[in-house]
């Protein structure tokens, strides 16, 4: 009768599991950085109050936190979330300016407004290429 010797494996697909997720999660996050930028700079456009300057869309960035295994991706910019969630009547919230203003632009004109559509470049721009990152997931993990 020939003998049969088990051996178990666990510990090291376990340690490269480990040593593999925060390479994954960057490139997730380095993906949903270029796909926050696309779609603002889709949803922007030609706008007469955007200025082409390119703040907003350089300073998209990602973060992995290792201790929760996820990444977070965002901007510092003071502006972005009235760029994301709209202002006056059109914010997301309900919670925006419901009577219209005047502000002086970069034109030095007077312009009157109701408020700036919302943009969700942050937020669609991820939630619309959800496969592409389940995809840079699996080939991360195999």
């Amino acid at each position: 009768m020939s003998k049969v010797k088990l051996e178990s494996h666990v510990a090291e697909f376990k340690a490269e599991l480990e040593r593999r997720i925060p390479i994954v999660l960057d490139a997730v996050g380095q993906g949903a950085e270029g796909d926050a930028m696309e779609t603002l700079r889709d949803r922007i456009g030609k706008s007469e109050w955007y200025v082409p300057t390119g703040t907003l869309m350089n300073s998209i960035t990602h973060q992995v936190v290792e201790s929760e295994d996820s990444v977070y991706i965002g901007t510092n910019i003071e502006y972005a979330p009235y760029v994301e969630y709209g202002t006056g009547i059109y914010a997301d919230n309900g919670a925006g300016r419901q009577t219209p203003w005047v502000y002086k632009g970069n034109d030095g004109k007077l312009h009157f407004t109701h408020g700036m559509k919302p943009k969700h470049f942050l937020k669609d721009g991820v939630i619309g290429n959800v496969k592409k990152y389940n995809d840079i997931i699996k080939a991360g993990l195999e």
